[in-house]
């Protein structure tokens, strides 16, 4: 069986948000492994630490100094400073994320949620598409 859905998540601030309880609802109760896609270029998904909100803090202190909006290279900053930048933390991170299911509950880690990686300093609406494998 195969189920895909597409949602779409209100706007987040920039920042790390925890978006699994936002997908999870949206799971079919099948057992099997489940993609999860953003249809963007500015944002991203990544799945990690989801008990202490400093972590979130963390990455966003970190990805800003990897990829510092201060720097005078980048070409690409049509949308403002945050343009160019927000493409590579996004390549960095990437696009979708991967987790087993069983009987439509994710097989993740005690400490592991999905995050929603907004890059832009305005955030904005993103989409998601939910594509589930498996049998009843």
């Amino acid at each position: 069986m195969v189920d895909q859905k597409q949602i779409t998540l209100n706007a987040y601030p920039r920042g790390f948000h925890l978006i699994t309880d936002e997908v999870t609802k949206h799971l079919p109760k099948i057992t099997g492994v489940v993609n999860v896609f953003i249809q963007h270029t500015s944002a991203s998904l990544t799945i990690n630490e989801n008990a202490d909100p400093t972590v979130r803090e963390d990455f966003e202190t970190h990805f800003n100094k990897m990829v510092s909006e201060k720097e005078t290279y980048f070409k690409h900053t049509f949308e403002g400073p945050d343009d160019m930048t927000s493409h590579i933390k996004s390549s960095v991170l990437g696009s979708s994320v991967n987790f087993p299911i069983k009987d439509g509950v994710p097989l993740l880690g005690v400490w592991q949620g999905i995050y929603l990686c907004e890059h832009r300093n305005g955030g904005k609406i993103r989409k998601i598409i939910i594509t589930s494998y498996g049998e009843n």
